[in-house]
């Protein structure tokens, strides 16, 4: 019997930076394991270049990246989603829609570096530092035992993951 392929969504206010790059890096560790699928509250309508920059430097895919609603996601012939991961600082105060199939939820919060200031090179750098910190979150996110563990006791691991302030720096 083939393991479950869990759907994550991860949801920030622009998708054009952090949720995207969140997506990327499942997609490129969780590959045959989960689907991850990012959106936003108010989204750009673009993918940041310097997020798209960093995936290519990479060797990441970026076919998949657009900026799109989370109302795609709400819709009756969405995929049923297993997790819901918001990860910008905007996006836990914000009303987010009710999600069909109860799926676990967590805050991720990651600055924006969209919202970076400087040369260049300081905002490349605050694009890098998303990355870490949300690669980081989603390594220890795949190291969970998913099929072995009470949900309870999953959702305070998702939310511990995203509170570990030594993965914030």
């Amino acid at each position: 019997m083939p393991d479950k392929l869990y759907n994550v969504l991860f949801l920030c206010t622009g998708n054009s930076a952090r949720s995207i790059l969140a997506e990327a890096i499942l997609r490129n560790l969780g590959s045959g394991r989960f689907n991850a699928f990012s959106a936003g509250s108010q989204p750009k309508g673009e993918v940041h270049p310097f997020a798209l920059e960093l995936l290519h430097s990479l060797k990441q895919d970026t076919s998949f990246a657009r900026s799109k609603s989370w109302d795609e996601f709400a819709e009756p012939d969405a995929p049923t989603m297993d997790f819901v991961f918001t990860v910008c600082d905007n996006a836990a105060n914000e009303s987010c829609p009710i999600w069909p199939g109860q799926p676990m939820t967590a805050h991720w919060g990651v600055p924006d570096p969209a919202a970076a200031e400087g040369t260049d090179a300081e905002k490349h750098l605050a694009f890098a530092e998303a990355y870490r910190q949300l690669s980081n979150r989603l390594s220890a996110f795949l190291a969970l035992p998913l099929t072995s563990i009470d949900r309870m006791s999953l959702q305070t691991k998702l939310r511990d993951i995203g509170q570990d302030r030594s993965m914030a720096g």
